[in-house]
Protein backbone atom coordinates (compact mmCIF):
# COMPACT_ATOMS: atom_id res chain seq x y z
CA UNK A 1 0.00 0.00 0.00
CA UNK A 2 1.23 3.81 -0.92
CA UNK A 3 2.59 5.67 1.39
CA UNK A 4 3.76 3.19 4.20
CA UNK A 5 7.06 3.98 5.57
CA UNK A 6 9.83 1.40 6.62
CA UNK A 7 9.30 0.23 10.59
CA UNK A 8 12.07 0.62 12.69
CA UNK A 9 12.92 -3.02 12.16
CA UNK A 10 12.92 -2.30 8.49
CA UNK A 11 14.97 1.07 8.94
CA UNK A 12 17.56 -1.17 10.48
CA UNK A 13 17.44 -3.58 8.18
CA UNK A 14 17.90 -1.32 5.52
CA UNK A 15 21.08 0.22 7.01
CA UNK A 16 22.61 -3.36 7.19
CA UNK A 17 21.69 -3.96 3.93
CA UNK A 18 23.49 -0.46 2.68
CA UNK A 19 26.77 -1.10 4.67
CA UNK A 20 26.98 -4.23 3.27
CA UNK A 21 27.28 -2.15 -0.19
CA UNK A 22 30.05 0.25 1.07
CA UNK A 23 32.85 0.27 -1.09
CA UNK A 24 31.15 -2.33 -3.57
CA UNK A 25 31.57 -1.01 -7.13
CA UNK A 26 27.96 -0.33 -8.24
CA UNK A 27 26.69 1.25 -11.57
CA UNK A 28 23.24 2.53 -10.31
CA UNK A 29 20.27 1.67 -7.65
CA UNK A 30 17.19 0.99 -9.11
CA UNK A 31 13.83 0.57 -7.74
CA UNK A 32 10.30 0.20 -6.80
CA UNK A 33 8.53 3.22 -6.75
CA UNK A 34 6.96 2.63 -3.65
CA UNK A 35 7.48 4.39 -0.33
CA UNK A 36 9.06 1.25 1.25
CA UNK A 37 11.39 0.16 -1.54
CA UNK A 38 13.01 3.84 -2.10
CA UNK A 39 13.82 4.43 1.98
CA UNK A 40 15.92 0.97 1.43
CA UNK A 41 17.24 1.91 -1.64
CA UNK A 42 18.11 5.47 -0.22
CA UNK A 43 20.19 3.18 2.20
CA UNK A 44 22.12 1.62 -0.59
CA UNK A 45 22.71 4.45 -2.25
CA UNK A 46 24.22 6.43 0.30
CA UNK A 47 27.03 3.41 0.96
CA UNK A 48 28.01 3.58 -2.79
CA UNK A 49 27.53 7.10 -3.37
CA UNK A 50 24.69 7.18 -6.32
CA UNK A 51 21.26 8.65 -6.06
CA UNK A 52 18.15 6.09 -6.39
CA UNK A 53 16.62 6.04 -10.00
CA UNK A 54 12.94 4.45 -9.42
CA UNK A 55 11.80 1.91 -12.09
CA UNK A 56 8.18 1.44 -12.36
CA UNK A 57 8.82 -2.37 -13.48
CA UNK A 58 9.65 -2.85 -10.39
CA UNK A 59 6.95 -1.62 -8.35
CA UNK A 60 4.67 -3.73 -5.83
CA UNK A 61 1.59 -5.98 -7.80
CA UNK A 62 -1.39 -4.35 -8.10
CA UNK A 63 -3.49 -5.71 -5.64
CA UNK A 64 -6.38 -4.09 -6.66
CA UNK A 65 -9.41 -4.71 -4.58
CA UNK A 66 -7.32 -6.00 -1.25
CA UNK A 67 -5.25 -3.28 -0.98
CA UNK A 68 -4.93 -2.13 2.56
CA UNK A 69 -6.95 -5.53 3.78
CA UNK A 70 -5.36 -7.30 6.81
CA UNK A 71 -3.97 -10.67 6.11
CA UNK A 72 -6.66 -11.78 8.43
CA UNK A 73 -9.64 -10.22 6.44
CA UNK A 74 -7.44 -12.01 3.07
CA UNK A 75 -7.50 -15.38 4.53
CA UNK A 76 -11.37 -15.50 4.77
CA UNK A 77 -11.64 -15.21 1.17
CA UNK A 78 -11.65 -17.62 -1.28
CA UNK A 79 -10.45 -15.99 -3.66
CA UNK A 80 -7.17 -14.82 -1.53
CA UNK A 81 -6.53 -18.97 -1.14
CA UNK A 82 -6.79 -19.58 -5.28
CA UNK A 83 -4.00 -16.42 -5.72
CA UNK A 84 -2.08 -18.25 -3.29
CA UNK A 85 -2.34 -21.52 -4.41
CA UNK A 86 -2.14 -20.68 -8.59
CA UNK A 87 -0.44 -17.91 -8.89
CA UNK A 88 0.25 -18.64 -12.51
CA UNK A 89 -3.33 -18.15 -13.78
CA UNK A 90 -5.34 -16.95 -10.47
CA UNK A 91 -5.71 -13.12 -10.48
CA UNK A 92 -6.27 -10.41 -7.60
CA UNK A 93 -9.80 -9.36 -7.68
CA UNK A 94 -9.89 -5.82 -9.53
CA UNK A 95 -6.02 -6.20 -9.68
CA UNK A 96 -2.77 -7.44 -11.48
CA UNK A 97 -2.03 -11.16 -12.23
CA UNK A 98 1.35 -12.91 -10.94
CA UNK A 99 2.14 -13.43 -14.78
CA UNK A 100 1.73 -9.15 -15.55
CA UNK A 101 3.67 -8.34 -12.51
CA UNK A 102 6.40 -10.87 -13.69
CA UNK A 103 6.67 -9.52 -16.91
CA UNK A 104 6.87 -6.09 -16.27
CA UNK A 105 9.50 -6.94 -13.87
CA UNK A 106 11.52 -9.01 -15.95
CA UNK A 107 11.41 -6.98 -18.52
CA UNK A 108 13.00 -4.60 -16.46
CA UNK A 109 15.85 -6.24 -14.93
CA UNK A 110 16.33 -7.09 -18.52
CA UNK A 111 17.05 -3.60 -19.22
CA UNK A 112 18.75 -2.60 -16.49
CA UNK A 113 20.93 -5.31 -17.08
CA UNK A 114 21.68 -3.69 -21.18
CA UNK A 115 22.37 -0.43 -19.90
CA UNK A 116 24.71 -1.62 -17.08
CA UNK A 117 26.01 -4.27 -18.95
CA UNK A 118 28.75 -5.79 -17.18
CA UNK A 119 28.16 -4.16 -13.95
CA UNK A 120 26.49 -4.57 -10.64
CA UNK A 121 23.35 -3.07 -10.49
CA UNK A 122 20.96 -3.53 -7.12
CA UNK A 123 17.07 -3.53 -7.77
CA UNK A 124 14.97 -3.09 -5.17
CA UNK A 125 11.77 -4.35 -4.90
CA UNK A 126 8.68 -6.47 -3.19
CA UNK A 127 8.91 -10.18 -2.06
CA UNK A 128 6.63 -11.38 -4.19
CA UNK A 129 7.71 -9.15 -7.58
CA UNK A 130 11.64 -10.49 -6.54
CA UNK A 131 10.75 -13.68 -6.49
CA UNK A 132 8.62 -14.15 -9.75
CA UNK A 133 11.66 -12.54 -11.10
CA UNK A 134 13.93 -15.12 -9.64
CA UNK A 135 11.44 -18.01 -10.91
CA UNK A 136 11.82 -16.65 -14.61
CA UNK A 137 15.26 -17.02 -14.20
CA UNK A 138 15.18 -20.08 -12.61
CA UNK A 139 12.87 -21.74 -14.54
CA UNK A 140 10.68 -22.02 -12.04
CA UNK A 141 6.39 -21.98 -12.43
CA UNK A 142 4.46 -19.00 -11.08
CA UNK A 143 2.40 -21.94 -9.16
CA UNK A 144 5.30 -23.03 -7.17
CA UNK A 145 6.79 -19.28 -5.83
CA UNK A 146 6.48 -20.87 -2.23
CA UNK A 147 9.29 -23.60 -2.72
CA UNK A 148 11.72 -20.61 -2.04
CA UNK A 149 12.01 -17.72 0.50
CA UNK A 150 13.27 -14.20 0.19
CA UNK A 151 13.33 -12.46 3.82
CA UNK A 152 13.28 -8.53 4.04
CA UNK A 153 16.70 -6.60 3.58
CA UNK A 154 17.73 -9.72 1.73
CA UNK A 155 20.13 -9.97 -1.26
CA UNK A 156 19.30 -12.45 -4.15
CA UNK A 157 21.69 -12.19 -7.33
CA UNK A 158 21.40 -12.59 -10.66
CA UNK A 159 24.27 -12.50 -13.66
CA UNK A 160 23.09 -11.36 -16.96
CA UNK A 161 25.02 -12.02 -20.23
CA UNK A 162 24.73 -12.03 -24.24
CA UNK A 163 21.51 -14.48 -24.23
CA UNK A 164 21.49 -16.58 -20.79
CA UNK A 165 21.23 -15.58 -17.41
CA UNK A 166 22.39 -17.19 -13.83
CA UNK A 167 21.24 -16.68 -10.47
CA UNK A 168 23.72 -17.21 -8.39
CA UNK A 169 22.29 -16.90 -4.52
CA UNK A 170 19.12 -16.61 -3.26
CA UNK A 171 18.13 -14.86 -0.36
CA UNK A 172 21.67 -14.28 1.74
CA UNK A 173 21.27 -11.64 4.74
CA UNK A 174 23.80 -8.40 4.63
Amino acid sequence: MAGVPLSAEGVGQAKALGEWFTGMRVAAVLSSPVQRARETAAAIAEATGLTVTVEAGLDEIDFGEWTGSTFAALEEQAAWSEWNRHRGSAACPGGETMRAAQARAVAAVLRAGQAFAGENIVMVSHQDVLKAVLAHFLGIALDDLERFSLDPASRSVVSLSDGWARVEAVNHEP
